[in-house]
């Protein structure tokens, strides 16, 4: 009975791997959720990848396996093993197939980067908001937050100054601008449009948002394991990341830069919203942060009369502003 030819067994091996290969690619099940337009490009990329290691670790490993017992010490054997000092077509071999990879997934994952919008051209200065502007709309002040905000963005209103922008810059005036202050060991987010400042990051299904980033003390960096995002927040330099959200529903913001010894609890959340229940947030925001200035601890009250001091609790004692403006120092 004549052998199956080496070549047939080959051929015959490279389609089960291959096949093998594929199926892995296509059911590691190792990624959450998608929930931004972006992820479907980036699991893509990442199926692609390991597909590709599933193969070579098979080809490696499997090899191995053979040649170990193929090639085992038989009992009673005690010459020497045959004397090899090279192959140079197996050697050339090995070197191009790994480099066409790296190559292949380079030009890949540029693909990837430029659908996600991080070639578009983009500039920081029309989307990076003053957050001291928004602190003159009120009058007692914005607490801690606000100075923060403020202290960190640094914006020059000079269309003509040049700032290092890094991220995905891709604009086109219709999405939701977002200032996102970081810190040690907190995320800020500070709404400039809406006027408000929460204690998390809000963005309504479906609509482009742009988040113009700060860090005001490390580095740090921004991430979002469902929308497939992650992007350094750098002092001094203003970053940019844009997403698309397109699953309802409450995903963390994690902290991926070691920025200090709470590192671990740098934790946020993003809410996504329906564009209604979004307008709703909005303005359900406005009014708490409205009713919460007279609670605020960032005030100087020895700076306020004794009729802007004692204002805002005047319905509470049941007096009215007519009695606050007799009162005397």
């Amino acid at each position: 009975m004549k052998q199956i030819p080496t070549s047939l067994l080959t051929l015959l091996a490279g389609i089960v791997i291959t096949l093998i290969s594929l199926w892995v690619s296509q059911n590691h099940h190792l990624l959450p959720v998608q929930a931004s337009e972006q992820a479907p490009w980036v699991d893509d990329f990442f199926s692609v990848m390991v597909g590709i290691g599933t193969a070579l670790f098979i080809v490696v490993q499997g090899t191995i396996l053979y040649f170990l017992i193929r090639y085992r010490k038989r009992a009673g054997d005690e010459t020497d093993g045959v004397s090899i000092e090279g192959n140079f077509a197996l050697e050339v071999l090995w070197t191009a197939i790994p480099s066409v990879i790296v190559v292949g997934l380079g030009i890949y994952s540029v693909d990837v980067y430029e659908h996600m919008g991080g070639i578009a051209s983009g500039s920081a200065m029309g989307h990076i908001h003053s957050t001291v502007a928004h602190a003159n709309h009120d009058p007692m002040g914005s607490a801690i937050a606000a100075p923060m905000l403020a202290d960190a963005a640094e914006v020059s209103t000079d269309p003509k100054t040049s700032i290092p922008t890094y991220g995905l810059t891709a604009q086109d005036g219709t999405e939701l601008n977002v200032n996102v202050t970081a810190m040690q060991y907190a995320w800020l987010f500070d709404y400039p449009a809406q006027g408000i400042l929460p204690g998390e990051l809000h963005v309504p299904l479906g609509q482009k948002v742009i988040l113009n980033m700060k860090a005001q003390d490390v580095i740090h960096s921004f991430w979002v394991p469902q929308f497939r995002i992650k992007q350094d927040v750098i002092p001094g330099e203003n970053t940019e990341l844009q997403f698309i959200a397109t699953k309802l529903g409450e995903f963390p913001i994690v902290c991926t830069e070691l920025c200090g010894a709470f590192h671990g609890g740098m934790r946020s959340n993003v809410v996504v919203h329906t564009p209604e229940d979004f307008q709703k947030w909005v303005e359900e925001t406005k009014v708490a942060q409205a009713t919460e200035v007279q609670h605020r601890v960032a005030v100087r009250p020895e700076s306020l009369s004794d009729t802007e001091f004692l204002a805002p609790y005047a319905n509470d004692l049941g007096i009215s502003p007519d009695t606050l403006t007799q009162l005397h120092p």
